[in-house]
């Protein structure tokens, strides 16, 4: 029996007319829209297109968005003197800072610059302890996507294995405190994680979160588990084209699963769908905390 597609870009259209809702009602409230700065340094295609579809889904739900395009030659300080300008600014709820950076500019630097009730993308070492600790604030975007999807496909989580394939602060370890907070029993793993397919196979629920072109293939999975795929690849397609592939064999982890997220079109339109929930809460949280 083939798996269910869990359709991430369908959901994706959920969060954010709940998100536009959200606006709405915040505008209503406080007589001003959520505004979230988007800061990309240098000029790399993928991440012009990223900011650019940042920018725009912002302004889609009636959020004050704003894209700040600098040369890929701007100094560190620069960069820094920006964020700090943007931390000080009343009217910015989010920041977010697109990476990568250029290799003459320290990512952790910039990235624990910003101020921890607008950072936005649950970077800081502040939201990231928050959330080791149960206390979330704000998460990763992408981590909670993949929450959303599970919730989806109405995922008992109470007491399942969760396996976590990947230990990025991005992804890896955020989920699998999300995981946690849901009484999941959760194995973080790995590329360098001695027999992995055997450890993968003990998974009601396995989320492939390593960065490697379709790693899992269908000899990983348990039959009838629920797979999370967060990669994004892009390969030889032959032709001299490409095309995407996630972390996961698609076709044959889909003949075993009882549900999977394809890609494109599973956690990715999540993770912005995310971004404008977490600039909303940011911006209620700073709006609550100034009356």
């Amino acid at each position: 029996m083939a798996a269910r597609i869990l359709d991430g870009k369908k959901l994706a259209e959920t969060v954010r007319a709940e998100v536009r809702e959200g606006v709405t009602a915040f505008k209503a409230k406080y007589g001003r829209a959520p505004g979230l700065e988007v800061i990309l340094v240098g000029d790399d295609p993928a991440s012009q297109v990223y900011t650019r579809n940042k920018e725009k889904a912002s302004n889609e739900v009636g959020m004050r968005g704003h894209l700040h395009v600098l040369p890929a030659s701007t100094p560190e300080d620069d960069v820094l003197a920006l964020v700090q300008r943007l931390n000080a600014d009343e009217a910015t709820d989010g920041i977010l800072v697109q990476l990568p950076l250029p290799k003459s500019i320290r990512e952790q630097r910039i990235l624990d610059a910003v101020d921890p009730a607008k950072d936005v993308d649950g970077f800081h070492p502040i939201n990231a302890g928050l959330l080791a600790s149960g206390r979330p604030r704000l998460v990763p975007c992408t981590p909670l996507g993949c929450m959303r999807l599970l919730a989806l496909a109405e995922v008992p989580l109470k007491g399942a294995h969760a396996v976590v394939v990947g230990r990025s602060n991005i992804v890896g370890k955020p989920v699998a405190q999300l995981l946690l907070a849901e009484h999941a029993t959760v194995t973080i793993a790995h590329s360098r994680t001695k027999d992995l397919a055997a450890l993968c196979r003990e998974a009601d629920v396995l989320v492939a979160a390593v960065g490697k072109a379709e790693l899992v293939r269908g000899n990983f999975v348990k039959p009838g588990a629920v797979v999370i795929d967060v990669g994004i690849n892009r390969v030889d397609a032959g032709n001299g084209k490409t095309k995407l592939v996630g972390d996961v064999a698609y076709a044959e982890v889909a003949e075993i699963a009882s549900a999977i997220t394809p890609v494109p079109g599973g956690v990715g339109p999540m993770t912005i769908a995310y971004l404008l929930q977490n600039t909303l809460t940011a911006a209620h949280a700073r709006a609550a905390g100034s009356t």
